[in-house]
């Protein structure tokens, strides 16, 4: 694989055409990173602020020949993955993985929706428990992907960190269960664990209902951080400011959920001081 002279990231996931999560959000993330964004499109929504419509799914080979077309001529430094849909594309996206054996990269289950909702089926789930978990040098799933993973219902703190110990044994060199789908103090409190620390991660909630694409810019904007050095906990506590600031400057857009504002530095020419 060749090294890049800049940064580069790689993201594995679906487009979003309303812009604010998916493909778009993770190249804007890398670029606010000055990461240089690469990706390997794996299926096409119609969406928009108030939903998805339609999602279209693309062959397995035309996957793994987006990941093998970066791989071969640019090469990275650390990757992500998002939607990945199927089965199919779940078998796939591993197999490109394990042969490149990539240190830095981060997996995003998206299995279930903040609101609960799940969007793969449960065949795609044990492929991406058996198959993609076990390559992931950080696991990041929402409070609602943890409960299926961990088997264990999470409505505490207590419950979320026996919900990364337990999913920890999956593979992943470290967890990340998110709480942002989290009641009251619990919201946007999350618990890394990476087999002999448990920390309790916590940033300034924000009071907004344009929140969406904030899975994806965190996994994202991990991945940036991972491609320009940082360690895991740095990399991590990083990404959770920079989300934070993006949902102080989230945009209202459309009838429904807007984006969070990934370019908040030219939204403003002065960011607050309690948003580094």
């Amino acid at each position: 694989m060749n090294v890049p002279s800049i940064p580069v990231a790689l993201t594995i996931a679906g487009s979003d055409s309303g812009g604010g999560a998916g493909i778009q959000a993770d190249l804007r993330t890398f670029a606010m990173h000055k990461v240089h964004g690469t990706s390997a499109l794996t299926c096409v929504t119609a969406q928009n602020t108030l939903g998805v419509t339609r999602v279209d799914a693309l062959p397995p080979e035309a996957i793994a020949a987006q990941m093998q077309a970066v791989i071969e001529d640019i090469g990275l430094h650390a990757a992500k993955t998002g939607m990945l849909l199927n089965i199919g594309i779940i078998e796939q996206v591993a197999q490109c993985l394990e042969a490149w054996q990539l240190e830095r990269l981060v997996v995003d289950p998206v299995m279930v929706s903040r609101t609960g909702a799940q969007l793969i089926d449960d065949d795609a789930i044990a492929c991406l428990r058996s198959r993609l978990i076990p390559l992931a040098a950080v696991l990041t799933p929402n409070r609602y992907e943890a409960q299926i993973l961990s088997g264990l219902e999470i409505q505490t703190l207590s419950d979320m960190k026996t919900a990364a110990e337990l999913i920890y044994g999956l593979g992943a060199k470290a967890v990340l269960v998110k709480g942002g789908s989290m009641d009251a103090e619990l919201r946007g409190v999350d618990v890394l664990f990476d087999g002999d620390r448990l920390q309790i991660l916590r940033t300034q909630q924000i009071q907004t209902q344009d929140t969406h694409g904030t899975g994806c810019t965190l996994s994202a904007a991990i991945a940036a951080n991972l491609a320009l050095g940082h360690a895991l906990n740095t990399a991590v506590r990083l990404a959770k400011d920079y989300v934070t600031t993006a949902l102080h400057y989230s945009l209202r857009l459309g009838q429904g959920q807007g984006p969070v504002g990934h370019f908040f530095p030219l939204l403003s020419p002065v960011i607050p001081s309690e948003h580094p």
